[in-house]
């Protein structure tokens, strides 16, 4: 029964101690104090170092008890917390205590990252990628006027001197999260047209898409017309190519253009067609329309030559040609990339 009373008396203390702090960040809030302020009275509640960094900036902010500047080296965290605004995480507090945290650390660095957060929405510009979709439907449409759409680029923070890239991506993970991987620059906004994820950005990078992303990549400098070429470049875009830049197309981009029925109608697709129906075809198809040679398709199958050519002729005879020659090879390309397309 003692040790339970001490329990409760421990809790009781704890609980009080979280109202405290709880009410201490909501005169911080009420007060509109900036970030530096938030990391020195967190220094001084805590008696240790305090820190604020943001993804959008490469400098922490580090406050030491005495309201100055922590002047040592930073020391390993004791506790962090991440600082998230719009579902987005955008940086990141934490406490420098040497030695276990204290119990009520966790408390106190959540009202801080609640705190940084309402600081940054309310002094942007905006820090996270996560916009408006009304403005970027705005921005990508081929409805909107010249005026309209560059007033929504102002408002999504995009300076009237620097192009921006439309990419079209469709992703398991969150957007924010592939925009913050390829577009390490900012500004960057993400939002969902039609169904398809959009990403503006002024700089991309394409070698930092995370896996499983299929991204096309619009080249032209007006938003509207980048859109058009994100998305068809993105119904190119397969499993061993997953990201597709518009540019790289050329003339290819022009099957995109085919009605569909005059697609499915072509004896060269409905050969695909009928391939498909066995993975291992298709994945012999693939590979050899890929690397266009029968003995770099064995390399990317991990199989024998020979094994390849007995399937390359059966397959020769789905399409009634030969594929190994030149005229095969460039026929089931074309009629591989239109089959793919029917599905988007």
């Amino acid at each position: 029964m003692e040790a339970l009373a001490r329990r409760l008396s421990q809790l009781d203390s704890h609980v009080e101690g979280a109202v405290r702090i709880v009410m201490f960040y909501d005169t911080m809030m009420r007060r509109r104090v900036d970030l530096p302020a938030l990391a020195r009275a967190s220094a001084g509640l805590a008696a240790c170092v305090a820190g604020i960094r943001l993804h959008s900036s490469e400098r922490a902010i580090r406050m030491a008890p005495d309201g100055r500047p922590a002047a040592s080296p930073p020391a390993p965290a004791s506790l962090t917390t991440p600082i998230t605004l719009d579902d987005e995480e955008i940086g990141t507090v934490w406490l420098e205590r040497p030695g276990a945290p204290n119990p009520l650390d966790e408390v106190m660095l959540d009202r801080l990252a609640i705190a940084v957060a309402a600081v940054v929405e309310r002094y942007g510009p905006a820090r996270t990628s996560m916009a408006d979709p009304a403005l970027v439907e705005l921005v990508i449409s081929a409805d909107s006027d010249e005026a309209a759409r560059a007033r929504a680029l102002r408002l999504l923070g995009f300076p009237a001197d620097l192009p921006v890239r439309v990419l079209a991506v469709r992703s398991r993970l969150p957007l924010s999260q592939v925009a913050g991987a390829v577009c390490p620059a900012r500004p960057v906004k993400v939002a969902t047209f039609a169904g398809v994820g959009v990403i503006l950005a002024t700089t991309v990078d394409r070698t930092r898409f995370p896996a499983g992303v299929r991204a096309g990549i619009g080249a032209a400098d007006s938003p509207d017309r980048s859109w058009r070429e994100a998305r068809t470049a993105l119904r190119f875009a397969t499993s061993r190519q997953p990201v597709v830049h518009y540019d790289d197309l050329g003339a290819l981009a022009l099957l995109a253009q085919v009605p569909p029925d005059a697609v499915r109608g072509n004896a060269d697709v409905a050969a695909v067609t009928r391939v498909a129906e066995s993975a291992e075809d298709l994945e012999t198809l693939e590979a050899y329309c890929e690397t266009g040679s029968l003995r770099r398709a064995a390399e990317l199958l991990h199989l024998h030559h020979s094994s390849v050519s007995r399937r390359l002729d059966r397959l020769g005879k789905a399409f009634d040609v030969d594929l190994t020659e030149a005229t095969g090879l460039t026929r089931a390309r074309l009629a591989l990339t239109a089959w793919r397309l029917l599905d988007g």
